[in-house]
């Protein structure tokens, strides 16, 4: 039987993070299938999904727990995760910043049973002002009933100055 993990990762960000994790999966047959790291303020953090025969389970966990000694520190859950995966609608958005505004869009979408898969976002100065804009890269779920268009309605109608790009993948 296979078991899957999700795993969770903080550290003091340096080389050699993702090898070390990557490593100690390999050591206890354990099969890397997803993830998503990234740098924040110093700090390395991730998310990943991992396949492991039930056989070799517990060991895997107690090892990446283990990685602590490392300064790294690790949450591993079991998961239902059964390999099913629908296809997310990517969007982009963008506004003037302002606080707020992460909840402001979360709340819309959930509003809606909207599923927020992944959600990057960042600020930049904008061009021609002093001011600074909101970015935003999410992957969602429609559920049924609801449109590209009626989605795009939904967030614009947050502020005048809020633009949604639905993107291809």
């Amino acid at each position: 039987m296979t078991n899957h993990l999700v795993v969770t990762i903080l550290a003091e960000d340096r080389p050699g993070i993702v090898e070390q994790i990557a490593q100690t999966i390999i050591a206890h047959s354990g099969n890397w299938m997803e993830s998503s790291m990234n740098r924040l303020a110093g700090k390395f953090a991730g998310i990943l999904l991992v396949e492991v025969d039930a056989q070799h389970n517990s060991l895997l966990q107690d090892a990446l727990v283990r990685l602590s000694e490392y300064g790294i520190t690790i949450t591993v859950e079991d998961s239902n995760y059964l390999g099913q995966h629908e296809v997310p609608l990517c969007i982009e958005i963008v506004a003037n910043d302002r606080p707020g505004i992460v909840g402001e869009i979360a709340a819309q979408l959930a509003s809606k049973k909207v599923n927020l898969e992944s959600l990057e976002t960042f600020c930049d100065s904008a061009p021609m002002s002093a001011g600074m804009m909101f970015h935003a890269h999410a992957y969602i779920q429609l559920p049924e009933g609801i449109s590209q268009t009626d989605l795009t309605m939904l967030l614009e109608g947050l502020s005048d100055d809020l633009m949604v790009e639905i993107l291809d993948i």
